[in-house]
Parts: C-alpha cells; structure tokens; sequence
C-alpha cells in the first residue's frame, strides 16, 4: 500500500511538472489580457483569444504543449461548471411567465435556424449547431460548452475559435446598437430589459447595455440573461445525446461512452446547492470569479492552438450564419413583445 502511494505521488509530481510550463504561460498570457480589458475596456474573452493566437507556435512543440492543452480542455470544463454558482432557481422565477416564454421559444428556434440555414450554406451541422447555441444561448461560454459535447475532428478546435470570436464581435454591437432601437421604439423599462437580455449573446455586453439605459432595465436585462444561460444545462445535454451517434462519422471521434459530461453534473449541482442556500455567499463569489479566470486560461489555450491562417481560410459563410442567426433572434424576441404588448 505504501508502495502503491508512493507510486500515485510520484506520477503526480511528474505529471505537475509536465503541466507547469504552459499552465503558467496561460495565466500569464490570461493576466495580461485581463490587465489591458480592465484599464482600456473591451471582453476579456477576445483578448485573452487574440493573445493566445499570437503565440500559436508555442502549441505545436517544446515544454508548453502539455499544459496548453490541460488548459484548454480540462480548465475549461471545470469553469463550466462552476458558471452555476452564477444562478438561482429563485432568481430565475422571481423573472415571470413573460421572459420564461420568450426564452424557451428564442433558444431553440435559433439553434434550429441555425442548423438549417448552416446546411442550405453547405456548412457542418456541428457548426451550424454551435453557431446556434452560441447565438442563443450565452455567447463564447455556450460555445465552450456545446463544443465539449459535439463529436471531435480536425476542425472542431477552428470552428470553435471563429464561434467565439465573431459572437463576441457581434454582441459588442448588439451592446451599441440595441439600445438606440429600445429607444426608438419606446418600449417600456420592462419590455426593454427582456429585449437586450434576451438578444445580446454576452453577459458583460447585456450589463453594459441596461445599466446604460438604467438601473432598472439593467436589472432585469441582467436576470433574463441568467434566465438563458440556466438553460445552457439542458440544451447541451440534449445535444449531447441527438450528437452522440455522429461521432461515429468521424474517425478522431470524442471516445467518452457517457452522453453526459462530468462537466454539466457538476453545473446541474452547483446551481442546486446554490439555489438551496448550501453556498455561502463569499464562497459563491469566489466560485464565480475562479470560473470567470478558468474560462480565460481555456481561451488562452485554444487561442494557441489556433491561427488567423487558419481562421481566414473558413470563407465567409460562417460570417453570413451567424449575422444572420442574430438577427433573426433579435426579431423573434421584438416581435413577440410587441405582439403580446409587453
């Protein structure tokens, strides 16, 4: 037995010290954009990314290549899961019918639009997919989570870089633009709130844009977006099983026999001890910032193993998508207000 214990340290230090190089690189990279994010604005996500990017050759060899993909794969699903201690069920029904309605009808129609509008584009369904729940859903963080559960092949990694850089590119102008139509069109602080918190893809961007308009419409813009990332959880595990058998098209396939990711229980159980209390408030807070730095280092990571080469050569159909999926959401979510007279 003491044998056995000394064994397990061993290849515990041995497999830290494979790690430590590129983990420490990631968090450096992840400082660094957070240190520019907070002292010349703009998401901390893009830059961490771009950061990333620029530093692509560190990802195909040397000391670095190890830890660089820990922190892409690994950090990334335990940031997920630690994004439940964002939310409540109290919070999410203190909303009303109203806002529950339009978004059990936005998400799916928009993951749907974009499957279909992506294969009449000649486009993998999995990007179409992705594309859709990114859109939907939550920006770059659905993008990071769906993408864990989407069968895996050579372009996976870039299909997943493109989604979250041009999904954050089009929230910062949803985060400009929307609020000049919510005053054009007068909607009430209400109907405002659940528009911008229904159609901005980001959260920053969705805080951005209420609290410019007010206090009030930030709040409730705010808890609608948390409304939709509370559906993140069931949305990715349906995916997960509609996809589980398209991996079998693929010859570098995800090889877990679970259609269920360890990531997403944890998320389930975060949000029910949160909602239940469990978690102090402190720890809650700290949860939610120790995910917000995991989600940096996977994006540092997967920035370095991708390039603008690469992102280039994708055409500009996947641009086209995810205008498009965009606006249609946009006027989905109005012309619902607006028939239902909010």
């Amino acid at each position: 037995m003491v044998r056995s214990i000394v064994t397990n340290g061993n290849q515990l230090i041995a497999r830290s010290k494979e790690l430590a190089p590129g983990t420490l690189l990631c968090l450096v990279i992840g400082m660094a954009s957070t240190f520019v994010s907070d002292h010349y604005g703009g998401p901390v996500i893009l830059y961490a990314l771009l950061m990333g990017m620029a530093l692509n050759y560190l990802s195909t060899e040397g000391r670095c290549v190890a830890g660089i993909q820990f922190c892409a794969k690994t950090v990334l699903r335990f940031g997920i899961a630690l994004l439940g201690a964002r939310i409540t069920v109290e919070q999410l029904l203190g909303l009303g019918p109203m806002p529950i309605l339009i978004v059990l009808v936005g998400v799916p129609t928009t993951i749907l639009f974009g499957y279909f509008l992506g294969n009449r584009l000649g486009l993998s369904r999995e990007k179409g997919v992705l594309t859709g729940a990114s859109v939907g859903i939550c920006g770059a963080s659905a993008a990071l989570a769906v993408s864990a559960v989407l069968p895996q092949n050579k372009d996976s990694e870039r299909n997943l870089i493109f989604t979250v850089v041009c999904v954050t590119a089009l929230s910062t102008v949803a985060m400009i633009a929307y609020p000049l139509i919510v005053s054009a069109l007068e909607l009430s602080p209400e109907a405002a709130g659940v528009f911008l918190g229904a159609t901005i893809h980001d959260v920053a961007q969705v805080v951005g844009a209420g609290y410019m308009m007010s206090d009030e419409i930030g709040d409730i813009a705010t808890f609608t977006k948390l409304l939709r990332v509370s559906v993140l959880v069931p949305v990715v595990i349906l995916i997960s099983l509609i996809t589980v058998n398209w991996g079998a098209e693929h010859a570098s396939a995800r090889t877990s026999k679970s259609p269920l990711p360890l990531f997403l229980l944890g998320f389930i159980f975060v949000v029910a001890f949160n909602s239940m209390g469990a978690i102090p408030e402190v720890a809650a807070t700290s949860m939610v910032e120790l995910s917000r730095w995991c989600l940096v280092l996977a994006m540092v990571g997967l920035g370095m193993k991708s390039s603008f080469k690469e992102l280039a050569e994708m055409g500009w159909r996947p641009m086209v998508l995810m205008v498009s999926e965009t606006l249609f959401l946009a006027v989905l979510v109005l012309a619902i207000i607006l028939l239902v007279d909010f």
